[in-house]
């Protein structure tokens, strides 16, 4: 049995900020906490400790394109001419790059403090489109990412068949995406294999979006797996998506779903931006979380989600990094805030009655929904796991706030990474802004880089 305690002076608890606090962890989670008490021997965390929150959108092998796209070349210039860049930058990837790729980006989402990762993986196959000796060889790869990056991995292992609604025929840029129903149930059962008892990671069900997959692939692979498992899809992304699936179907995106397959909490609606009053509640009512990515969502030009409408009829979201413009959880949630503003022409738009500072709102909000789409328990409570960051003391706005302030002042008033620890399942993985691994996995993603975008 593997035991650790720790005290903090000021820590973010489920129910608010508590002083001079006691963490009891036992094998990775937090068995007790007690406050107004002594350090008396335990680990000394010098700052203010806060919860963790799971990135819960993510596609690792896009890291390597972050900057690339943002040269225009054409006065129309969308998310379906980015994805053409995509498609020539995926050809080039073996699965030893995307343990590469995988691995900085996870060290820099721990440092971001994300602490589980929810990994939309669709990159599957060789070039040519033919499966690996291996059917999850891309899948292993990320494990291990995972593994020596010390994160938490959701692997979602994506169902993704065809180009367009209707089961139109792939197209040769996405030839390594493509598995028929049976394919992916191999797949599946090759990562839940793989993934058989390990202490952080866990496995999801996940269909690339309704344009990829017809209804009877959802309705085969939904019933074959577990119905306890995560469901994950992007869905009504982008305006041609939603029109296109009007053409279709009739019906817009969110309604077509919840009316062919019906969505519950098992359920991570990805971007779900464009909706109407009558989706916009039905998501809500059915209580699966939307999964947020605005940093992403604005590189692409997506548009903005209706947070406050949605909010207000308590519907459930989280955040994720998706493309990975950015992997600062700050920036998603600053950013996700102020285009409520922006749009509104008003100030501080999420928060609620119960918790009138903004910053404080967002990141709870950010962590429950994280939590239900990864399927972890992360913050810092009874039973959950010891997944906590520490922000730095000798900042002056951390040093010189009340316990009440000092999410807003993290998220709204600081450019520079204030966090300097971060720790899962109560071991530390970043000490002093660092981690172990950072310096060898640097130098070899720098190298990928070079060899990708610079040698001719």
């Amino acid at each position: 049995m593997a035991r650790q305690i720790y005290f903090a002076r000021k820590a973010l608890l489920a129910n608010g900020w508590a002083d001079n606090v006691r963490f009891d962890v036992i094998d990775g989670s937090i068995k007790s906490i007690t406050i107004n008490t002594m350090v008396n021997g335990a680990i000394y965390l010098n700052g203010p400790v806060i919860p963790t929150v799971a990135n819960l959108h993510s596609h690792a092998f896009q890291r390597v394109m972050a900057g690339m796209a943002e040269v225009s070349l054409d006065p129309n210039d969308s998310f379906w001419s980015w994805r053409e860049l995509m498609y020539k930058v995926v050809n080039k990837l073996t699965p030893n790059d995307l343990r590469i790729i995988a691995t900085q980006l996870y060290i820099d989402m721990l440092k971001a403090g994300y602490t589980q990762v929810a990994e939309f993986h669709y990159l599957h196959h060789q070039p040519n489109g033919q499966a690996y000796s291996q059917i999850n060889e891309m899948a292993v790869q990320l494990m291990q990412a995972a593994d020596t990056a010390g994160i938490g991995l959701t692997l979602l292992p994506v169902l993704y068949a065809h180009s367009g609604f209707a089961g139109q025929v792939p197209n040769s840029g996405q030839r390594r995406f493509i598995n028929n129903s049976e394919q992916y149930l191999a797949l599946h059962q090759a990562c839940e294999k793989q993934l058989a008892d390990h202490p952080l990671h866990h496995l999801g069900i996940c269909f690339h979006s309704l344009r990829a997959v017809t209804q009877e692939q959802i309705q085969t692979v939904s019933s074959a797996i577990s119905n306890q498992t995560p469901i994950h899809i992007h869905i009504a992304e982008q305006q041609k998506e939603v029109q296109d699936c009007l053409a279709w179907s009739g019906l817009r995106p969110v309604q077509w779903l919840s009316d062919k397959i019906g969505i519950d909490q098992r359920w991570c609606l990805v971007h779900a931006t464009h909706l109407d009053r009558n989706e916009l509640l039905t998501i809500a009512q059915s209580k699966a979380v939307v999964g947020l990515c605005p940093t992403t969502e604005a590189n692409l030009g997506d548009g903005i989600f209706p947070a406050v409408e949605f909010m207000q009829a308590q519907g459930r979201w989280g955040i994720g990094s998706d493309s990975h413009v950015s992997l600062s959880l700050v920036e998603e949630l600053r950013s996700l805030e102020y285009g409520q503003r922006l749009r509104d022409q008003q100030r501080n738009r999420l928060y609620s009655d119960q918790q009138n500072h903004v910053g404080d709102f967002l990141l709870n909000q950010a962590r429950l929904g994280g939590n239900q789409a990864a399927q972890v328990k992360l913050g810092l409570a009874v039973g959950h796991r010891a997944d906590f960051m520490v922000l730095d003391n000798q900042h002056p706005f951390i040093a010189a706030s009340s316990n009440e302030d000092i999410i807003n002042r993290w998220l709204f008033a600081c450019n520079e990474n204030l966090i300097k620890h971060v720790y899962v399942a109560g071991k530390p993985v970043i000490r002093d802004f660092k981690h172990i691994n950072e310096d060898q996995t640097r130098f070899e993603f720098t190298a990928l880089l070079k060899r990708l975008f610079m040698d001719k």
